[in-house]
């Protein structure tokens, strides 16, 4: 009787506990609106259109976009992306050609056309603007880590 109570006690704090954390919880990026609450969302900033490839901060690190896709159509009947950035388009787009890692299946296989899974672009490739960031940031690319990590040991040396 007594694990019957305090399973039935568990089982509705455990049911009442997202009921009160949406009500009461808060989210930076969201502002002042309650997790439980819709509201339209602001509109969208003006892209970065340069067409500047900006440097990666870390190997395998996908590509940003470096224009605007506000009318491109990814979806399953068309990738837009795909007019430029494949193999066979790249010599007249001046595009990059996408990576060969997006022929390849599941399983490390090479296909003769682009890979199901790798077919939304937007899942890693996203476009930039300038903005401040949502959250405090101190993110370090992997060739300044390195430099202060080769810095006490030169002067060490001398």
């Amino acid at each position: 009787m007594k694990n019957l109570r305090s399973g039935l006690i568990a089982l509705i704090l455990f049911a009442a506990a997202p009921y009160v954390t949406a009500q009461q919880a808060l989210d930076r990026m969201r502002g002042p609106t309650p997790l439980a609450e819709t509201v339209k969302p602001a509109p969208m900033v003006n892209p970065d259109n340069s067409d500047v490839r900006r440097v990666r901060n870390y190997a395998m690190q996908p590509p940003v976009i470096p224009h605007k896709i506000e009318s491109y159509q990814v979806d399953k009947n068309a990738n837009r992306c795909m007019m430029c950035h494949a193999r066979t388009r790249t010599q007249e787009s001046q595009a990059p050609m996408i990576s060969v890692t997006h022929f390849q299946n599941r399983d490390g296989n090479f296909l003769a056309e682009l890979s199901p899974r790798r077919y939304f672009c937007l899942q890693c490739h996203v476009p930039q603007a300038e903005l401040p960031p949502l959250v405090p940031n101190n993110f370090k690319d992997v060739d300044t880590m390195l430099n202060q990590a080769a810095t006490p040991t030169q002067s060490k040396k001398k």
